[in-house]
């Protein structure tokens, strides 16, 4: 599951900055960039290592 956690955090930085330098999608893209920090503070604080 944490594996899980941390791949999907991954993607998601790359569609970040994808659309953050390639396009200018507006505010949905650092939706994104939240949602996958969240992902990393969460893998974090439970004691696991990047």
């Amino acid at each position: 599951m944490s594996n899980l956690l941390y791949t999907i955090a991954v993607i998601l930085v790359i569609f970040w900055a994808i659309g953050f330098f390639a396009f200018s999608v507006g505010s949905i893209i650092h939706v994104l960039l939240v949602i996958a920090v969240i992902a990393i503070l969460f893998r974090l604080i439970q004691g696991r290592s990047l």
